[in-house]
């Protein structure tokens, strides 16, 4: 099957699941073409099915803003015609479904049919999508898409709650890992340069917004270091970066913190986290700690979104409400015991190998055949 996926390129949870899964649709023969306007993130050229076509976005004086969807709808109908694609999946409801529908609409005018799957991910649902000015074009891109999925059923009824016009079916397709990336390797070197004393290693990863609430998990650890010696490893950057860092100053942990700022690697920083924290005041899936969880490494979180279907409490982690610091503390605490941290990896792993890639791919598969065939009956 030639499959054409559309993305952001970038370190966040769409766009890493959509290379994910583009690399492992290749590698299991399938031709795979992906159109964004840089080279995704993770993604590499070792497989020979894997393709990059460049969305080049030029700047003219008559635009204050350049208008990415119309290049992005010209580029797509470019690739379909020359790679002769089967189907597009288009990773986020805008701007890449309501692009693809103005490039199936050009195609069709040529006798061309191009099949389209959408992935609804959660912020094009949940902050994007319900903006009054973008509502009406969710919508509609969603409507008009062949086949729809999201990444958990928490994101699902978000979507028929905040858009009360949808009348598409939606499937849900978790998110996956690829457990031979996402293991735990030996990494004691580095463990002992972060923690030379054996101190517990507690990680956390995102894009350092708001809704992340990363000052949450430094006030877990805060209570955390009281209670036993620990570090705290902060994996990415953001616009709360600056405010976050004065939070360690004030509360005088600034020793035991480390910011890494953005890694590609985050399996080998994981390899030596004793513990995960994800406060999110929203999380559509959690994808960040299912990678921990796959590394052996269990998980103290909110109870919010997709998360409680990922986690299951008081065996591979446990999930708090938002906010409560106190808590997620004490959860915390509890699982680094020296009686329980042992068990609390082994089950984080077993949990995590239930969304191992390999058996997610064949769900991807179905729905890009379910969108071919409804395209062949309207046709």
């Amino acid at each position: 099957m030639k499959i054409g996926i559309v993305c952001y390129p970038t370190f966040g949870g769409s766009g890493v699941v959509a290379t994910e899964l583009g690399k492992s649709l290749a590698s299991i023969g399938h031709q795979v073409h992906f159109i964004t306007y840089e080279q995704p993130t993770r993604l590499d050229f070792l497989s020979t099915g894997l393709h990059y076509h460049k969305v080049d976005i030029q700047t003219y004086p008559l635009f204050k803003y350049p208008p990415y969807e119309l290049v992005l709808a010209s580029k797509m109908v470019n690739v379909v015609r020359s790679e002769q694609l089967d189907v597009l999946h288009l990773h986020y409801a805008i701007p890449h479904a309501s692009a693809a529908y103005m490039a199936k609409q050009i195609l069709r005018e040529e006798g061309i049919h191009i099949p389209t799957v959408t992935t609804l991910h959660g912020t094009d649902i949940t902050l994007v999508g319900k903006e009054e000015n973008f509502a009406p074009v969710v919508t509609f891109s969603i409507n008009q898409s062949d086949v729809v999925t999201a990444v958990s059923e928490s994101l699902r009824r978000q979507t028929f709650d905040l858009f009360d016009k949808v009348h598409h079916e939606i499937l849900v397709i978790p998110n996956f890992i690829d457990l031979n990336r996402f293991t735990r390797q030996k990494k004691e070197h580095f463990k002992k340069a972060i923690c030379p004393e054996n101190e517990k290693l507690i990680v956390h990863a995102s894009n350092f917004r708001k809704v992340k609430r990363v000052d949450d998990v430094v006030k877990v650890f805060a209570q955390i270091r009281k209670a036993m010696p620990a570090k705290l490893l902060l994996i990415g950057d953001g616009p709360e970066r600056r405010s976050i860092e004065r939070l360690c100053q004030e509360t005088q942990i600034c020793q035991d913190v480390r910011f890494l700022g953005e890694t590609d690697a985050i399996e080998e920083v994981l390899s030596v986290a004793d513990l995960f924290v994800m406060p999110s005041e929203k999380e559509s899936f959690g994808l960040a700690a299912l990678e921990a969880m796959a590394c052996e490494v269990p998980v103290v979180a909110s109870n919010v979104g997709g998360l409680p279907e990922l986690i299951e409490q008081g065996l591979s982690g446990f999930m708090s409400h938002v906010g409560d610091v106190d808590d997620m503390a004490k959860n915390a605490i509890h699982i680094l015991q020296e009686q329980n941290l042992v068990k609390f990896k082994k089950q984080a792993l077993e949990r995590a190998k239930n969304f191992e890639i390999s058996k997610i791919v064949p769900l991807y598969e179905q729905a890009y055949e379910e969108a071919i065939q409804k395209n062949m009956i309207i046709r």
